[in-house]
């Protein structure tokens, strides 16, 4: 027979499936059985990210229900008879309390993009989520300047895919703008700021933060769990709407640290997640 168990599909980056991961992890300790991660629908040039996180706590061992791959019939059976597991898609974007009450054995589907499905086991997955892989030379060189920096700030710049997407627009140099001033009144000093961009030419080019800004360029999207650890060691951040950012700050676990995100995270206004964002983030 089957251990019993909660099933999490991973899909997107980095951002997605570190949500995917933790709120399968907190159903699955909250039932007391084992979380195994589908990563059959990872792709499109995105890797599974967990290589990186060695503490994680998961399977990926057989049996897994029918993937597409397998046949639309034989899936469509699954998904509309299949009883263990049994398949339940994420209902809508904010949180869902009815979420705990999932019994064993069952196949999660969605982003699950809130702090509140975790909440229960924040410290044990900040432990799950310690980068362990070691740092090149340029990610470790670059790891000593934060660590050097008297006020080191992330600041996330998402473009490439947004500038195509319906449902995301990329935030403007007016919102990083006024992040940065905002951080600089409040916190009485200057700043470094550290920059993270898939266009990182188009941040040299457009932003003028007012402050010591540094381009991050060294890591390509396929190494972006560099780009996130990178991110935590900072000690402040300005995200994008993008939860690779919500992450980097995330996972800085100083008490102190400021999180600047902006207001507008969906290009629509068909789409909201009114639990995105934790406590104690301001939203400009």
């Amino acid at each position: 027979m089957t251990q019993a168990r909660i099933i999490s599909r991973l899909f997107g980056g980095a951002g997605n499936q570190l949500f995917q991961y933790a709120a399968g992890r907190a159903l699955a300790d909250h039932l007391g059985v084992a979380l195994q991660l589908d990563t059959r629908y990872v792709g499109g040039g995105r890797a599974n990210c967990f290589g990186h996180f060695k503490c994680t706590r998961f399977t990926e061992e057989p049996p897994l229900p029918p993937a597409k791959s397998d046949g639309l019939l034989r899936y469509g059976l699954w998904r509309l008879f299949g009883r263990n597991p049994r398949f339940r898609r994420e209902r809508f974007l904010g949180f869902d309390p009815a979420f705990f009450d999932l019994p064993r054995n069952t196949y999660l589907h969605g982003y699950w993009q809130s702090e509140h499905y975790f909440a229960p086991i924040l410290e044990r997955l900040r432990r799950d989520l310690t980068f362990t892989t070691p740092l090149d030379p340029a990610n470790a060189n670059m790891a000593a300047r934060i660590a050097d920096a008297a006020c080191p700030v992330s600041v996330h710049v998402r473009r490439g895919d947004y500038l195509a997407s319906g449902s995301y627009v990329a935030c403007p140099p007016e919102y990083y703008q006024q992040a940065i001033a905002t951080l600089a009144y409040d916190l009485g000093q200057p700043l470094t700021c550290f920059i993270f961009s898939n266009d990182p030419d188009w941040a040299r080019d457009n932003l003028a933060l007012g402050q010591e800004q540094v381009v991050v360029d060294i890591n390509d999207e396929a190494r972006g769990p560099f780009d996130l650890h990178l991110m935590s060691r900072c000690a402040h951040h300005v995200i994008a709407n993008s939860t690779f950012s919500w992450w980097g700050a995330w996972l800085n676990p100083g008490p102190d640290k400021r999180v600047i995100a902006p207001k507008n995270w969906f290009g629509t206004p068909r789409l909201s997640n009114p639990d995105l964002i934790p406590e104690g983030w301001n939203r400009l």
